[in-house]
């Protein structure tokens, strides 16, 4: 797989990833209808520094493994793919029917929902496991592998800055659009199945 293509094919995945509604999503949502479009833009900022962190650790990490252990590697493949796997069978068969994070806290400070959202992500081991499991595959061969993962880590973070933007923007028609339990459900069957299909490229990439 060349650069290009690699870029690419993950740029379209992660923007499916992106505009999949979450509790991410759900948090800018409450916060820039709770509190407006500053506490908002402080929440994104919050959620996307954490994925920042996430993504440096998964860099760093990912590289030093390839260079020390390729065996262990290898079983950390396998693991990824079977999370892969069974994260897309319980989206595309238990879809959610409800947006999480929906309760009715409001801020107490200028950086409340910037505090919010960074501990969020920051103590949600999800993340750190999620790029571990979906950024290798899109790391072609030949290519320093830290320096990469991180570039997908930041293509991923400016994607979910993106559409944190056009959820401040759009609140209101938006967000009831990604509020609708068909939307919310049909969202996770789609995302369920492109998760089950890289769980499996990534398992046949490790034989």
């Amino acid at each position: 797989m060349t650069i290009t293509a690699s870029l690419l094919a993950y740029l379209a995945a992660a923007s499916l990833l992106t505009i999949t509604p979450g509790v991410d999503s759900a948090l800018v949502l409450r916060a820039a209808t709770v509190e407006g479009t500053r506490q908002a833009t402080m929440g994104a900022l919050g959620i996307n520094l954490g994925c920042l962190f996430w993504g440096i650790a998964v860099a760093l990490g990912l590289g030093a493994l390839i260079v020390t252990s390729p065996a262990a590697y290898e079983v950390l493949t396998w693991l990824g793919a079977g999370y892969l796997v069974w994260l897309g069978v319980q989206l595309f068969f238990s879809p959610r029917r409800h947006l999480v994070n929906e309760s009715g806290e409001t801020g107490s400070g200028r950086f409340a929902w910037f505090w919010r959202g960074l501990f969020g992500n920051l103590l949600n081991p999800k993340v750190g496991v999620f790029y571990v499991s979906f950024l290798p595959q899109f790391v072609p061969q030949g290519v320093a592998v830290a320096p990469y993962t991180l570039l997908l880590a930041l293509i991923h973070i400016a994607l979910g800055l993106i559409w944190c933007a056009l959820l401040i923007v759009a609140t209101r028609p938006l967000g009831r659009a990604l509020r609708r339990p068909k939307v919310i459900a049909f969202l996770d069957r789609l995302t369920g199945t492109v998760f089950i299909g890289f769980g499996v490229k990534l398992a046949l990439s490790a034989r």
